[in-house]
C-alpha cells in the first residue's frame, strides 16, 4: 500500500478501496519502524489522525476536496507549519511555533492532505548532505535496500551507511521509505533535486516565482524555490498544479493563469531537441555516472529526438559565484536572529552587544556562523564592488548563456544531477561544508541563478546499488513541458521500486509463519 504512488493511492481512496485513517495510521507505524533514518524531526500524529479522519468522512460522502484529499505527506522544517513547532535543525529555533502556515503548505492542507511531520535537514538549509542539523544526520533508505546490503555483506550496516544528500534530506528519506507520498523541500542550489538523485526521487525545482515562497524561512531570497519530491513525475505534476500560482503574500510569484496545471495526454519525443552541456563534463565524475549520461542521451537520439551539444561558457564561474551571493544574502537573513524577538535567547544580557554575541553564538553551528561572517566581509563598503557587484555581474552572464541555448531551438537541456551516487557517512565528513558543498551543487547551483525549472529522474542503481540520476533543464515557466519530457525518460527507464532488506526478512517469516499454520489446519 505505502509503495503506490500518489495517482494510484488517490483512487483506491476514491473507490472505498482503502480508508483514509488506515492510510495514515500505516504512515505512521512506518514512521516508527523507520525511526532509525532521523528523517523527522516532528511527528505530528494526532494532527494527522484528525486531518485523516476529516478526509474519510469526505470520501465516504463523495465529495473530496481534490486529487491529493487523504494523502499523507511531510515538510521539510524550514516551512512555517501553523502552531506545529518549526525549527530549522537549529538551536536558535527551538521551541518556535509559527501562528500561520507556509502558502504551499496551506495549499496542500486545503486539499485535504495529511501532513505527518516536519522533516530532518542541515541546520537553516546550509549543506548538501543533512548531516549539519541539530538533530543528527540523516541516513539514506537505500544504505537499508537488498541492493546495497548484497553489496555491502562484509560492512556492518551501522558504520556503512550513506548520506541522503541535502539540504532537504530528510524530506528525501520519508518519501524514499514509504512514511509519507510526497514532500516538500527548498532548494536555492539544488537542496531538492541533491537528495533527490540519491535517494532515487523524482525532485522538482520549479521556476522562480511560479511557487510563493511565504512561509519558507529564507536562506537566499533571490534563489529560494519550494520544491516537490514524488516517486514519480505524474505525481509531481499533480503537486506542481496545485501549488503554482500567484500568491498577494510573496511578490516575486507570477500570475499562472495561461501555464497547464496537467501533463498533456499525447507526446511525441521526436518533436523535442536535447541539449547536452560540454561544460558539465566536470572533474570527480563517476564512470557509472557518465555512462548514465551517454546511455540516455542514446536513448533519445534513438527514439528520434534531436540531441545536440551546447556551450555554457560561464559555468567555470558559477559555483564561485554561487557561495559569494549565499553568503551575502544568508549574512542579511540570519541578522533577524537576535534573541529579543523570538527564537533563542542568551542569559548573558550585560549590555545589548553581548546578548547578540552569545545568543547567536550559542543559537547557530559554526557553518552558519561562518556563512555570516564570510558575506558580511564580501559586504564591506571597500569589497562591496569587488565582490558583491562582480558575482552579480557573472550570475547575469550565466543566465545570458542559458537563455541563448534556449533561443537555439534547445528544449530541454540533459545534465547529471550529482558527480556519483550517495557517499558513505564516514567517508562524507572527512571534508568540511563548504568543499562538500562545492562539490554536490556543481550541477544544480547554476540553475537557481538563472531562475529555470530543473528535474531529477532517477536512471539506474550504480554497481553498489545505490540510485544514480540525471537533471532535465527547462525553460522559465515551461515546467510542465520539463515534466512532459521527464515523463517520457522515466517510462523508459523503468527505475526499480526499494526493497528493503528488513521487509524481506520480515515477508519470510510471515510466509514461514503462514505455511506452519497451513500444515497445522491440514
Amino acid at each position: 500500500m505505502l509503495s503506490l504512488t500518489i495517482r494510484e493511492v488517490s483512487a483506491a481512496l476514491r473507490e472505498g478501496k482503502l480508508s483514509a485513517t488506515e492510510l495514515c495510521r500505516r504512515c505512521l507505524n512506518r514512521i516508527k519502524k523507520t525511526r532509525y533514518l532521523n528523517a523527522y524531526i516532528t511527528v505530528t500524529e494526532d494532527l494527522a489522525m484528525k486531518q485523516a479522519q476529516e478526509a474519510e468522512l469526505r470520501l465516504t460522502r463523495g465529495k473530496p476536496l481534490g486529487p491529493l484529499d487523504g494523502i499523507p505527506f511531510s515538510v521539510k522544517d524550514n516551512f512555517c507549519t501553523e502552531n506545529v513547532e518549526t525549527t530549522c535543525a537549529s538551536h536558535m529555533l527551538r521551541g518556535y511555533f509559527p501562528p500561520f502556515s507556509a502558502t504551499v503548505v496551506q495549499k496542500l492542507l486545503d486539499q485535504g492532505a495529511v501532513l505527518v511531520g516536519k522533516t530532518n535537514l542541515d541546520e537553516f538549509a546550509m549543506g548538501s548532505g543533512s548531516i549539519d542539523g541539530v538533530y543528527g544526520p540523516v541516513r539514506n533508505p537505500w544504505s537499508y535496500a537488498i541492493s546495497y546490503r548484497e553489496q555491502s555483506r562484509k560492512q556492518d550496516p551501522e558504520s556503512d551507511w550513506v548520506i541522503a544528500g541535502g539540504s532537504s534530506g530528510g524530506s528525501a528519506a520519508a518519501v524514499a521509505s514509504f512514511s509519507s507520498f510526497m514532500a516538500l523541500g527548498s532548494d536555492t542550489g539544488g537542496s531538492t533535486r541533491n537528495p533527490g538523485s540519491l535517494c532515487g526521487l523524482v525532485a522538482l525545482k520549479p521556476t522562480y516565482g511560479l511557487l510563493s515562497r511565504h512561509g519558507l524561512i529564507p536562506l537566499v531570497n533571490s534563489m529560494d524555490v519550494p520544491g516537490i519530491m514524488t516517486r514519480t513525475v505524474h505525481d509531481a505534476a499533480t503537486v506542481l498544479g496545485i501549488l503554482q500560482g500567484r500568491d498577494e503574500k510573496d511578490s516575486t510569484t507570477v500570475e499562472s493563469p495561461g501555464l497547464p496545471s496537467n501533463l498533456p495526454e499525447e507526446f511525441d519525443v521526436r518533436d523535442i531537441c536535447v541539449g547536452v552541456p560540454k561544460e558539465y563534463h566536470a572533474p570527480g565524475m563517476s564512470a557509472e555516472t557518465l555512462a548514465q549520461w551517454g546511455r540516455v542521451v542514446a536513448l533519445f537520439e534513438r527514439a528520434g529526438a534531436r540531441v545536440k551539444e551546447v556551450s555554457l561558457p560561464h559555468t567555470q564561474h558559477s559555483i564561485v559565484c554561487y557561495h559569494m551571493l549565499c553568503c551575502c544574502e544568508v549574512a542579511s537573513n540570519m541578522a533577524r536572529f537576535d534573541g529579543l524577538q523570538y527564537g533563542h535567547r542568551s542569559t548573558v544580557d550585560s549590555s545589548t552587544e553581548a546578548l547578540y554575541a552569545t545568543t547567536r553564538h550559542e543559537g547557530f553551528n559554526s557553518v552558519v556562523r561562518s556563512r555570516i561572517l564570510a558575506g558580511n566581509y564580501f559586504l564591506l563598503k571597500q569589497n562591496y564592488d569587488r565582490y558583491f557587484v562582480k558575482a552579480q555581474q557573472i550570475r547575469r552572464l550565466i543566465t545570458e548563456d542559458f537563455r541563448r541555448v534556449f533561443q537555439s531551438g534547445v528544449d530541454v537541456l540533459l545534465t547529471p544531477t550529482t558527480l556519483s551516487d550517495a557517499a558513505r557517512y564516514s567517508d562524507f565528513i572527512q571534508e568540511d561544508n563548504r568543499t562538500r558543498s562545492a562539490q554536490e551543487d556543481i550541477f544544480t547551483q547554476p540553475v537557481n541563478m538563472a531562475g529555470l525549472p530543473a528535474v531529477t529522474v532517477p536512471t539506474a542503481l550504480s554497481s553498489r546499488g545505490l540510485p544514480i540520476g540525471l537533471q532535465l533543464i527547462g525553460q522559465s515557466f515551461q515546467d510542465m513541458k520539463l515534466l512532459t519530457v521527464a515523463n517520457w525518460m522515466e517510462q523508459q527507464l523503468d527505475f526499480p521500486i526499494i526493497r528493503f532488506h528488513d521487509d524481506a526478512a520480515e515477508g519470510k517469516t510471515d510466509r514461514q509463519d503462514q505455511e506452519r499454520e497451513c500444515k497445522l489446519g491440514s
